[in-house]
């Protein structure tokens, strides 16, 4: 075989492979990276056309400091409880004494509430726990008032449970794959050497699914951090977070302003690239840890 043929087939095999990947490259292209482009490119644009740092000057605003503040409140809540209780159950489920079927259960059903957000959640959180929710209705009728104590649907604590319902399905995804690496000779080995399991736990178990958990726990708060639509559908105006603020700026009659709600927007990306940054970092270094 001379040195051109196997070059056209390595060119051949390459195309190949390239024409198979083209359209996620596409759409990335066309859904993810021109729409950055130009939110950046916007946010530096004043009403007049030109060049201008109003709006970035705009969110160091109280209201818009304010808002921020808030969305990172209510994404590190849902996060920190997501990631506690979503490793909680996959422990359980993998490396307890649970029925075998219960995994196959858990995971499908992960699956799915993990993408259940939106109008459909924030409707079926109004309908459980609004002032005339079922759950609201059941526990007054046996004496416990949850509106009287204080609780409030359309509130911080109302809305960051509200996110948990997919947050913690996604951190049972996302973390089962490094407590499946949790080998039982380990486990084994300790008791062999006389170690308990809160010992074991203490000093292997935890320590190698810490990496794993600090990344998940990054993408679980970029998670809620964009989210808009249940946050929206749920509470409407009422609680001020950045995604709201940010439709109010570039689609409200009273509010609109085009250049902040892009300067908005390219807070919100810098925010969350940096949480998925260091996920990325974070599971690569933890991916090579459990090799």
């Amino acid at each position: 075989m001379t040195d051109t043929t196997a070059g056209q087939r390595t060119r051949r095999r390459l195309s190949f492979e390239w024409l198979g990947v083209a359209p996620f490259i596409i759409f990335a292209v066309l859904f993810l990276m021109l729409p950055t482009l130009y939110l950046v490119g916007a946010a530096f644009i004043g009403r007049d056309g030109q060049f201008t740092l109003e709006n970035i000057a705009g969110l160091f605003t109280d209201q818009i400091i304010a808002a921020y503040w808030i969305s990172i409140r209510i994404s590190g809540a849902s996060a920190i409880l997501g990631a506690l209780v979503g490793l909680a159950i996959a422990l359980a489920i993998i490396r307890g004494r649970l029925p075998e079927g219960l995994r196959a259960a858990v995971m499908t059903f992960s699956g799915v509430a993990s993408n259940f957000a939106g109008v459909p959640l924030a409707f079926a959180f109004i309908s459980t726990l609004g002032r005339l929710g079922l759950v609201t209705v059941i526990l007054k009728f046996i004496g416990i008032d949850l509106y009287k104590s204080g609780f409030n649907l359309l509130s911080f604590w109302g809305l960051t449970l509200t996110y948990l319902y997919f947050q913690i399905p996604l951190m049972i995804l996302i973390i089962a794959p490094a407590v499946d690496g949790l080998k039982k000779e380990w486990s084994e080995a300790a008791a062999i050497l006389g170690a308990s399991p809160w010992q074991f736990w203490r000093y292997v178990g935890l320590p190698i699914l810490w990496p794993s958990f600090l990344g998940t726990l990054s993408l679980l708060f970029a998670n809620a951090f964009g989210a808009i639509a249940t946050a929206y559908a749920l509470t409407g105006s009422s609680l001020n977070i950045v995604p709201i603020l940010l439709y109010a700026q570039i689609r409200g009659d009273a509010l609109q302003n085009p250049g902040l709600g892009a300067a908005l927007a390219l807070g919100m990306i810098l925010i969350t690239a940096t949480a998925n940054i260091i996920y990325l970092v974070i599971s690569a270094r933890a991916e090579r840890w459990m090799k």
